[in-house]
């Protein structure tokens, strides 16, 4: 598990800062989905499927959010060469080692939702957030296992 303090001082607060979409709700939703995706960076490769990186982002969900989404927009073109050093769709095996990078993906798929992110200091809305828009109905994330995960990842 890779120390918290870290994660954000050195891969998140940096990444959304060169994404211009830092917030503290932004921090904390990434943190609160990367203890419950990855079990706080433990995994970079989901084990018995196709995720990657430390959100476990799937490619089919990676590949939707630069064609639909990215190249819609000219300005994150820009911001995704310059900041990240992105061409146009680059590899997916790069969640896996570029954890900015990783980290930009899953903002940007939670900036595609209207809904405004959820309070950081609010566990439930927290959990609600990741259930319904990152998981999914479909998704094998349960309540009071993933807010466990998150807690201990706190407390790391």
């Amino acid at each position: 598990m890779l120390n918290i303090a870290q994660l954000r001082e050195f891969i998140i607060k940096p990444a959304l800062h060169d994404l211009v979409m830092y917030s503290p709700e932004a921090e904390e939703l990434l943190v609160f989905t990367c203890a419950v995706e990855s079990n706080g960076c433990s995994y970079i490769k989901q084990e018995s499927g196709p995720a990657l990186g430390i959100y476990q982002m799937e490619p089919r969900t990676y590949n939707d959010i630069w064609q639909n989404y990215v190249v819609k927009k000219g300005s994150l073109i820009l911001t995704m060469i310059s900041n990240f050093h992105a061409s146009f769709m680059p590899d997916e095996q790069r969640l896996m080692y570029d954890w900015r990078f990783a980290t930009a993906m899953a903002r940007l798929f939670y900036a595609r939702i209207p809904e405004p992110l959820p309070n950081p200091k609010d566990i439930d809305a927290l959990w609600c957030y990741y259930k319904i828009y990152y998981n999914t109905k479909l998704g094998a994330a349960q309540k009071a296992e993933s807010i466990k995960k998150y807690s201990t990842y706190l407390g790391s």
